[in-house]
C-alpha cells in the first residue's frame, strides 16, 4: 500500500508500523506508565453519540473558521511534536509545508530538529510556537523576539512537564543510548529505507531553539540535553513565569495542558488569550482523564473568555466534530501526521490532513451542520457531556 492508497489514519499507522524500526515506532505510540490515559484519549469518543439535526440545507458547506481573527481553511490543526527527525529527516520542514498548502496552523515544537527561522521560511501558512521554558531564565528574553521576528503568530506555553513521564517502551527500547544499544543497531538495520534517511538527515534535536543550538553556534543540542531542558526542575511552569512571559509576547498567548476549569478565572486575569485541554497525548500523568470528557469543563468555566482547544485522540474526521460540538475552537492533531510523515514525507503528511478533512465534511453533511458554528451540544450525547452549555458559557 503507497501514500495515496492509504484511506484512513489506521492505513497510515500501518505504514508507518512497516517502515519505521520497532523502537522508533514505539516512541511515536507509546504512552506513559500503563498507558491508561493514552487509551482513554480513544476510547471516550467512542462513548459520545450523534445526535444528527435533519431537514437542515447542507447542499453546501463551509468548513472554515476564524481564531485570533485569521481565517483558516478548517479548525483542523497540527500540533507540536518532538519525534518528526526519527519519522523522517524532512521533520518539521515537510510538516509546516504541508499545513501550509492546507491553510491550517502548524505548532512547532521547541523539540525540533529545525531552527524556528528555518522553518517559518519556508512555510507562508499560519506558525504558532509551543514553548518549552529554557532552565536558565535568562533565554527567554531572546528566545521570545526570535520567535515573534520569525513571524509566528500565538506562542503556547506548554505547563505539564515538570518532569518527564514514566515512558517505559523508550526506556525498555533504549533507543537514544550512548553509545547506540546493539538491538537498536539491529532493528535500524533491518528497515534500509528508514536508516538511510536517519543517517542522511542525522537527529540533532532542538537545533537552533535554545542554548548551544543558536544560531552562529557550531553545535546542537544533544538528546540527553534536549531531555535535560525539558525536565530540569526550573522547567517546572509557574503562575509568575506565564505573568512574565504575557508581558514579553504580544501576540495571543495559550497555555497547553489544562486539564481543569477551576484555573480559567485565573489566566483570563493574567491576560491569557487560550489554552489547550491537552494531557500530552498521554505520555505524562498516566492516569489523567481524556481531553474529551474534560473539554465541557473547560469550555464552561472559560465562558468565551478563553479560546478553548483540544488534543488527544483525535484519528477521524467524525472526532473532530465531537470536539467542535462540545465547543472547541479548534482541534490538534499529533501522531495522525507522524504517521503520514514517517509513510511520505510532505505528500504524506498533506494526504493525511485531507483525509481527515474529508472525514469532517461528510460528518457535517451528515449531521445537518452547514458551518462550524452549527455543531453545538445538541448533536451528541454522552455521559459525561452537559445537555447544554452553562449560562456563562453561551
Amino acid at each position: 500500500m503507497r501514500v495515496q492508497g492509504a484511506i484512513n489514519v489506521e492505513d497510515f499507522r500501518e505504514l508507518a508500523r512497516r517502515r519505521l524500526p520497532r523502537a522508533v515506532f514505539d516512541a511515536l505510540e507509546g504512552g506513559a506508565g500503563d498507558e491508561v490515559s493514552l487509551r482513554r484519549n480513544r476510547t471516550a469518543f467512542d462513548r459520545i453519540e450523534f445526535r444528527p439535526r435533519p431537514l437542515a440545507d447542507v447542499a453546501e458547506r463551509d468548513l472554515s473558521t476564524t481564531v485570533f481573527g485569521e481565517r483558516l481553511s478548517m479548525p483542523i490543526m497540527l500540533a507540536p511534536t518532538g519525534a518528526g527527525r526519527l519519522a523522517r529527516s524532512s521533520a518539521e520542514i515537510a510538516v509546516a509545508r504541508a499545513a501550509a498548502r492546507a491553510d491550517i496552523v502548524y505548532m512547532q515544537s521547541t523539540v525540533a530538529a529545525f531552527p524556528l527561522e528555518e522553518v517559518a521560511a519556508c512555510s507562508t501558512g499560519t506558525l504558532w510556537y509551543q514553548l518549552y521554558l529554557p532552565p536558565d531564565r535568562a533565554e527567554v528574553d531572546n528566545l521570545v523576539r526570535r520567535i515573534a521576528a520569525a513571524g509566528y503568530r500565538a506562542l503556547a506555553i506548554t505547563i505539564d512537564t515538570p518532569v518527564l513521564g514514566n515512558r517505559e517502551r523508550d526506556t525498555r527500547n533504549r533507543l537514544m543510548s550512548r553509545p547506540p544499544h546493539p538491538r537498536t543497531l539491529l532493528q535500524g538495520a533491518g528497515k534500509p529505507a528508514w536508516a538511510a534517511d536517519f543517517i542522511r538527515g542525522k537527529v540533532d534535536f532542538m537545533r537552533g531553539q535554545l542554548g548551544a543550538g543558536r544560531p552562529g553556534s557550531p553545535s546542537p543540542l544533544s538528546l540527553d540535553q534536549t531531555r535535560a531542558t525539558i525536565t530540569s526542575s526550573s522547567d517546572c511552569v509557574t503562575w509568575k513565569d506565564v505573568e512574565r512571559i504575557r508581558s514579553l509576547w504580544e501576540g495571543p498567548l495559550l497555555l497547553k495542558g489544562l486539564m481543569r476549569g477551576d484555573e480559567c478565572d485565573r489566566l483570563v486575569e493574567l491576560g491569557v488569550d487560550g489554552v489547550v485541554v491537552s494531557n500530552h497525548g498521554g505520555r505524562q500523568l498516566d492516569g489523567v482523564p481524556a481531553t474529551i470528557d474534560i473539554l465541557p469543563e473547560v469550555v464552561d468555566a472559560a465562558a468565551r473568555r478563553l479560546t478553548v482547544f483540544l488534543d488527544g485522540g483525535v484519528r477521524r474526521g467524525n472526532d473532530v466534530a465531537k470536539a467542535l460540538a462540545l465547543g472547541a475552537a479548534g482541534v490538534f492533531v499529533g501522531r495522525p501526521y507522524l504517521y503520514g510523515l514517517a509513510a511520505g514525507s510532505e505528500a504524506g503528511v498533506l494526504r493525511v490532513i485531507e483525509l481527515l478533512r474529508v472525514e469532517f465534511d461528510r460528518a457535517m453533511a451528515l449531521l445537518g451542520a452547514a458551518t462550524v458554528a452549527d455543531l453545538d451540544r445538541s448533536l451528541v450525547s454522552g455521559a459525561r457531556i452537559p445537555s447544554t452549555l452553562s449560562p456563562s458559557a453561551r
